[in-house]
């Protein structure tokens, strides 16, 4: 058997004309009734305002963006390739409360040593990864304070996502084309109130007071969607930015290239609050490192 044979899968072997690297080449994509990009969300902490964890009182909405080529010929093929090395099969969904805890699937790690690989392949795969981040930070106990006890804090940052990702994909000039939100189930009485919601927003009940283009797709738990797992890989260190901004966050480091910000690719890692990362009400103490 050769060398290679005994190899793990390559998580980065693919053709480098697969990942577009400028909007110029994004324009020989062919035309369709449909963006180039494709939504992906999922959340951290619950978004109840009866119940406050002192340890995390906030819920954090994240809004990952791929371009459509980019996603199918490049991050799924390398999270299917990590799935393959470290379990033997794709079978796996990736969670962070699971990894973190090491629970599941992922009671698997036989030293210290073993998760640092695992947890160190999976940033790569991340870093690697070209996505638009969009996530809000729902400060629950502020909302309370400040008499808001029966607002929504999934719905209240659904809203200022939305308005966002119609905005970076004016930029992009998709915003009239038909784009597609894929949320996770959760049950079906939050099912049906968060469609109502994106609906209502969607028809124009939003800040901007336009309709919007966009469509919602309810995905269930155990779907095998690269783009819903790593939207939960990122919504946590987004969370712990904002309430622990000192403590080290490894994570959030990798993700700052990812937001949203002023002055597009030139500038990444640099004006992304108020856009990448939005806090809702404003934290005047605890802004993102």
């Amino acid at each position: 058997m050769s060398e290679e044979d005994n190899s793990q899968l390559a998580l980065f072997r693919f053709d480098e004309s697969n990942i577009p690297s400028s909007d110029k080449e994004l324009d020989k994509e062919p035309e369709s009734n449909f963006s180039k990009y494709t939504v992906y969300v999922d959340e951290s902490g619950d978004h109840s305002l009866q119940s406050i964890d002192d340890n995390y009182p906030i819920f954090v909405l994240a809004f990952c963006i791929f371009h459509k080529r980019h996603y199918s010929e490049a991050i799924v093929p390398a999270l299917e390739k990590f799935k393959f090395n470290h379990f033997g099969h794709d079978q796996v969904v990736l969670h962070e409360n699971e990894i973190r805890k090491e629970k599941g699937s992922f009671n698997i790690f036989r030293s210290r040593d073993e998760k640092y690989k695992f947890l160190s392949e999976l940033t790569e795969i991340i870093d690697y990864s070209n996505f638009i981040l969009i996530s809000c930070v729902i400060d629950k106990r502020s909302l309370n304070t400040q008499g808001e006890v029966n607002s929504n804090p999934y719905h209240i940052a659904l809203g200022l996502c939305m308005e966002k990702l119609y905005e970076f994909l004016k930029e992009k000039n998709q915003h009239e084309k038909k784009t597609h939100v894929v949320v996770e189930c959760r049950g079906k009485k939050e099912d049906r109130e968060l469609e109502l919601e994106f609906r209502r927003i969607c028809d124009g009940n939003n800040r901007k007071g336009i309709v919007l283009p966009f469509e919602v797709i309810f995905s269930d738990k155990k779907a095998m969607s690269s783009g819903l797992q790593l939207a939960d890989l990122v919504a946590r260190p987004i969370g712990l930015s904002v309430i622990r901004p000192d403590q080290e966050n490894r994570s959030f480091e990798i993700l700052k290239n990812k937001f949203y910000c002023e002055g597009g690719r030139c500038n990444v890692g640099n004006g992304y609050e108020g856009l990448g990362v939005m806090v809702h009400p404003s934290l005047e103490s605890e802004k993102p490192r």
